[in-house]
């Protein structure tokens, strides 16, 4: 009774919310269109972006304007559901948050270190990193270089794992890339048993357990596939956390001689029983598929849980990124048919 009442407003909030995502056949008609000026027009007339199209005129407006007005769309989403929360449900969010965080300081370090000309471009993030974050967009765009941004993140949770690996000979980007990875999950796993109460740390707990095994599978097949790497070198890439996959497995993973030999293995675990990898599609395809069978059952078996908000949040998110790649498509001039290919996967 007390999960009921803590969130039946928020269960209803999202049902509404959830009602404006696009459908499968939004996606057919956008895969139809020629450019930036009819994919505006299109979204124009889809209340999830009216308000934030209404008085724009679409023939000025590029690729990376219209991303921007996606991200709005998500903070404003994210910023609906914060306040129709409780305590408890904002100890999540304030969790989910991090990845926000996360992929900020790595567009800020992509800016520092490849030397772009572009100055940060951040201005339209300020609003909501100010109202929910620790981090203040105003000091990170004085960063001219990679030791001033992380300075500019003292007082955050980030300053002390990126100050650390600074202190190392020639690292790079991808360093940079990995350490906030490592951390962000590291960090989540380790937090749940503060912010959650037993049955949502369950939810989390597979829910990110499963996440955590996929992206370790991916990684080690690219880097046995695409990179040759050795193993000692595609250990220091994987998430430290075991859920499903355990330790001995992931060793025999690591230490496989081939991808054939990998994918003999990958056959053998519990993820084979819902997937078969032998499908011609790629593992990104995959992890997706599993994660959103996950999610949405999660909320069909408990709604009045966290698992509302997470399903949400990632079903927005995976729409914005269909939605990126049907306009990167579409620039390109692909046909209908292989954009649709590209973007891939479920949509309600």
């Amino acid at each position: 009774m007390g999960n009921l009442l803590n969130y039946s407003g928020i269960v209803t909030k999202v049902h509404a919310m959830q009602a404006k995502l696009l459908k499968p056949s939004d996606f057919d008609e956008i895969a139809s269109l020629h450019n930036v000026t009819e994919i505006v027009s299109y979204l124009k007339e889809k209340p999830a972006y009216a308000d934030f199209l209404r008085d724009i005129d679409e023939t000025k407006l590029h690729r990376g304007d219209i991303e921007k007005i996606l991200i709005q769309s998500l903070y404003r989403d994210y910023t609906k559901l914060y306040r129709f929360s409780g305590m408890a449900q904002r100890k999540y969010l304030k969790l989910y948050l991090k990845r926000y965080e996360i992929n900020l300081i790595n567009y800020c370090l992509r800016i520092v270190i490849n030397h772009y000309a572009e100055p940060f471009d951040l201005n339209y993030k300020r609003p909501f990193f100010d109202q929910y974050s620790q981090i203040s967009i105003e000091k990170l765009i004085a960063s001219r270089t990679t030791d001033e941004l992380i300075d500019n993140l003292k007082g955050t949770e980030y300053y002390e794992p990126l100050h650390k690996l600074r202190e190392s000979n020639s690292v790079t980007l991808f360093d940079y890339d990995l350490a906030l990875d490592l951390y962000y999950f590291t960090t989540l796993w380790s937090e749940r048993k503060k912010a959650l109460k037993k049955k949502e740390r369950e939810l989390f707990t597979r829910d990110y357990g499963t996440k955590i095994d996929l992206l370790n599978i991916q990684w080690i097949y690219r880097a046995k596939k695409y990179f040759h790497m050795q193993p000692a070198d595609i250990y220091a890439l994987l998430v430290p956390i075991h859920y499903h996959l355990k330790t001995e497995m992931i060793k025999n993973m690591v230490e496989a001689g081939t991808p054939e030999e990998l994918l003999v293995l990958l056959n053998q675990t519990r993820y084979a029983k819902n997937y078969d990898f032998e499908k011609k599609i790629t593992l990104e395809q995959m992890y997706f598929e599993c994660i959103y069978h996950l999610f949405t059952i999660d909320r069909r078996r408990n709604p009045y849980t966290i698992a509302t908000l997470n399903t949400y949040l990632f079903l927005k998110e995976t729409e914005i990124d269909k939605l990126t790649t049907a306009m990167e498509c579409i620039r390109y001039s692909l046909s209908p048919g292989d954009t649709l290919a590209y973007v891939g996967g479920v949509t309600e």
